[in-house]
């Protein structure tokens, strides 16, 4: 660790600091390092650097970026113009951290026309990073060019990059107060992503959302926060949420979509052999229909002080009451009699629940969704994870939306108790828990807290939006 001079310095002074340090070859990455940690002053930064360009007649590469690193911290908007001018004529390439920077730095400053610039030449060479779009949204809609923000925005929705709730949020701020029919569809239309997406704004973003619908001119929006009755109506406009149930027909064509895609497609044998996967088809097929499918070694887990076969038989006690018929996918090595998997108590379980034991490398959720969606539509599911990946392999929009659907109503969600004492499990909602409108209301589940994390575990509290 090395401490920056508060000063700049003359050549021989940093010729004498080099020596004095431990590694002397790698002296200007660690001074560089500590200056953008300490934010030293941008003139110290660039004695060191005249210095070595006299001295060696020219700056590697990681260095520039580092004190670009430093102007952008500080906003220095000539600074980082030059520090790219310099690049531009030295490298041959200049690799997306620098780019990063630049966009980022140009992007806060008046002069950020030029980060679009710089935008369209890395798309000559490579898929613009999340980062490097938002930066020029965010500056575009800070001046209030909100068409160009909003094009660049689906432009990043169309090479799959997922934006952050820090950049949505912007879009609905800075719109606050206009009167413009487009700019209003587009930012509905961010709200549907949001249902398409099954993602839950935090406070701070819903507060946003509020706000804008509050500023809208003439529009005569309220918003109020509320929590939805187990009967799906909400308190303060009176209406009735969508049911989180499936048609007969959506959930046949979901069942065969699933078992079509996920479980026979590509992915689940590279975890598990086809034998061992028929097997389990077999015996499922033979036991049918369950009523609750629990993912055993994740239920186990729950608790890391206790005995995971005791969090297990929780879990299978809590859910077996009024007779409910139970399905735990487990591992061979739950039968093993150790110090975590007794087998004295897998034996009790197994008087309350049927078992399938796989092989200890198995892939447990397209075993998971075959039994639940094989045992019919009243079959629910416990597992705490949120069942991503197989989203992806659902290859229409439709189906996911579907598939999200069917989770969100099927999935019992399971959690310690505040004071780790014991297992507590929230059964799926009646009314389906997203985004949803009727075009004069607006129902918004939001979360507490901030966290870009999309979980399974559904929001408790909404905002109701109303037209008056």
């Amino acid at each position: 660790n090395v401490q920056p001079p508060e000063k700049p310095l003359q050549a021989e002074e940093w010729n004498r600091l080099r020596e004095s340090f431990r590694s002397p070859e790698v002296f200007e990455e660690v001074m560089f390092n500590s200056m953008v940690r300490c934010n030293s002053p941008i003139d110290v930064a660039k004695s060191l650097l005249t210095h070595l360009a006299k001295s060696h007649g020219d700056i590697a590469y990681s260095l520039l970026v580092k004190y670009l690193a430093l102007c952008v911290q500080q906003g220095q908007t000539s600074e980082i113009r030059d520090v790219y001018d310099i690049m531009k004529v030295r490298f041959k390439i200049i690799e997306s951290g620098a780019y990063n920077l630049l966009i980022r730095g140009l992007s806060n400053s008046d002069q950020w026309r030029m980060a679009l610039t710089l935008l369209e030449e890395v798309k000559k060479i490579m898929i613009p990073s999340r980062t490097n779009y938002e930066s020029c949204i965010k500056a575009a809609s800070r001046h209030q060019e909100l068409n160009l923000a909003f094009e660049l925005y689906h432009e990043m929705l169309t090479k799959d990059l997922v934006p952050t709730f820090d950049v949505l949020q912007a879009l609905f701020d800075f719109s606050r107060g206009m009167k413009d029919a487009e700019l209003q569809k587009e930012l509905f239309g961010i709200l549907l992503y949001l249902r398409e997406n099954q993602i839950y704004p935090h406070k701070t973003f819903m507060w946003s959302i509020k706000l804008w619908f509050e500023s809208i001119p003439g529009g005569n929006w309220r918003g109020h926060l509320t929590n939805i009755k187990d009967s799906g109506q909400c308190p303060v406009c009176k209406h009735q949420l969508e049911d989180s149930n499936l048609t007969e027909e959506e959930y046949s064509n979901l069942r065969e979509r699933i078992i079509r895609d996920v479980i026979h497609g590509t992915d689940t044998f590279r975890k598990t052999s086809p034998q061992e996967f028929e097997a389990f088809q077999t015996f499922v097929e033979n036991r049918l229909p369950f009523d609750i499918v629990i993912d055993g070694l994740n239920v186990s887990h729950m608790k890391p002080k206790k005995m995971h076969c005791e969090n297990l038989f929780d879990a299978v006690n809590h859910l077996a009451k009024n007779n409910a018929r139970l399905l735990v996918l487990g591992r061979k090595h739950m039968l093993s009699n150790s110090s975590n998997w007794k087998r004295e108590v897998m034996k009790e379980m197994q008087n309350k629940a049927d078992f399938f034991f796989a092989e200890n490398i198995s892939e447990d959720d397209a075993f998971l969704l075959y039994a639940t969606l094989r045992s019919g539509k009243h079959c629910k599911f416990v597992t705490r994870d949120f069942l991503r990946d197989h989203k992806a392999c659902l290859s229409d929009s439709r189906t996911r939306h579907l598939f999200r659907k069917w989770q969100r109503g099927h999935q019992i969600a399971i959690s310690s108790s505040v004071d780790r004492k014991r297992l507590n499990f929230l059964p799926p909602f009646r009314y389906d828990c997203v985004v949803q409108t009727t075009g004069d209301t607006w129902h918004i589940p939001y979360k507490d807290t901030f966290d870009e994390k999309y979980s399974y575990e559904v929001p408790r509290k909404w905002l109701c939006i109303q037209q008056k």
